[in-house]
């Protein structure tokens, strides 16, 4: 569906926009992608779908009881966005393009029309949630090695998409975990500038927001 991804896409404009600044910073970059490409990314998760459609039969039985939330927390987040985003493409498809002048206004409109700002608050819940995961796998002790002895059984089980998120997250945040406090640093930069996104996308002043949409989105490389 075409308006699904023109939704996709603006949105990943916007996530690379907001944080131009740690996809600069060798810090930072390798956890901004991992997030921009698996989790604000226009790509086609249908295999995803497909995946979790029958993960909560399939985790105990093909994945370490470490990963397993971080599993649940990621299958939780993909359902509600895709829900949102379907909800957002009619919105969007709904508005006449000779009375939206612009995508970013049209965006914004689409939003608020959809409403459901507690869905959005869990969906930035389920984000950092999902982040906190893996920062959390880090620390388990020989569960890289077990992550890798699983890449058979799991593409044997049908859940390859989902091993490989686990394996690139796992390494994006192990990067990470030998400076500090840094997975926690990053993922309360995402709490607070996305916190802020949601506070102008519901707020009354559309002409300023159309106006950071605007700025944010000339920021995207």
């Amino acid at each position: 569906m075409e308006a699904s991804r023109a939704i996709k896409r603006f949105q990943a404009r916007r996530f690379a926009g907001t944080y131009a600044d740690l996809l600069a910073s060798p810090t930072y970059r390798g956890a901004t992608r991992f997030f921009l490409e698996e989790l604000y990314s226009e790509k086609d998760y249908s295999q995803r779908d497909e995946q979790f459609a029958r993960i909560a039969g399939a985790l105990q039985t093909y994945f370490p009881e470490q990963v397993v939330s971080t599993a649940v927390a990621l299958a939780q987040l993909h359902a509600l966005t895709e829900q949102l985003d379907h909800q957002m493409a009619a919105a969007w498809l709904a508005q006449s393009s000779d009375v939206i002048s612009t995508d970013t206004l049209r965006y914004i409109f689409a939003w608020k029309s959809v409403g459901r700002p507690g869905d959005r608050a869990r969906q930035l819940s389920d984000v950092l949630q999902v982040g906190e995961e893996l920062d959390r796998l880090t620390r388990k002790t020989g569960l890289r090695m077990m992550l890798r002895m699983m890449r058979k059984p799991a593409e044997v089980a049908g859940l390859g998409s989902l091993q490989s998120f686990l394996e690139s997250g796992f390494d994006t945040f192990a990067e990470m975990a030998g400076r500090g406090a840094k997975a926690r640093e990053f993922l309360e930069i995402i709490r607070k500038r996305e916190t802020a996104w949601l506070a102008d996308l519901y707020g009354d002043d559309s002409v300023t927001c159309e106006t950071k949409l605007a700025v944010c989105l000339g920021k995207t490389p």
